[in-house]
């Protein structure tokens, strides 16, 4: 018999997971390119916004890859909840990252809160020229009225959305 993945219908596990994959690898592509083509520095939680991008990719390949191999059905599940669970956690920490920008909510103090010591003068104009930190209240950019955290928090709702509709289709069969 044929392995789950090739039995000639689509394959829900495997159009999930790779685009997830296509998803994330993007989303990634337009962070990095916001910074080092446009100039946008990322402030630290738009920095940690990635982390959730960097584990999606390799793990929805994985997902991926595993599907097309024939690996057990719960297994596959397992593997499209946790892509599921990664990228909802990720749409919170966006809305999170987005209500500190409207001032809804305090952010951490580590980039939002009171100025650390800095030493002496000479210390002050040696850190000027070799950091730039931005504030994550800071809105740098925004389109339709949405900053990138707000943007991060959709596109990882529409991940884990794709993730439970893979989810779920693959339950039934």
């Amino acid at each position: 018999m044929l392995p789950y993945a090739l039995r000639g219908e689509a394959n829900p596990v495997v159009t999930a997971s790779l685009a997830i994959m296509v998803i994330a690898a993007v989303t990634l592509a337009g962070a990095w390119f916001f910074q080092l083509v446009i100039g946008l520095v990322p402030c630290p939680m738009c920095l940690e916004q990635r982390y959730a991008y960097y584990t999606l990719v390799p793990l929805s390949a994985l997902v991926a890859a595993s599907a097309v191999r024939g690996s057990p059905r719960g297994v596959l599940l397992l593997g499209l909840a946790l892509l599921a669970l990664i990228a909802l956690a990720n749409a919170g920490f966006g809305v999170y990252h987005a209500g500190v920008e409207w001032k809804f909510w305090q952010g951490p103090t580590s980039c939002t809160g009171a100025t650390p010591s800095i030493g002496s003068a000479a210390d002050l104009l040696k850190r000027l020229d070799t950091e730039k930190v931005v504030p994550c209240d800071a809105v740098q950019f925004r389109f339709l009225g949405l900053s990138l955290a707000g943007y991060n928090a959709l596109i990882s709702l529409l991940m884990a959305a794709i993730a439970g509709w893979g989810f779920v289709r693959a339950a039934r069969r």
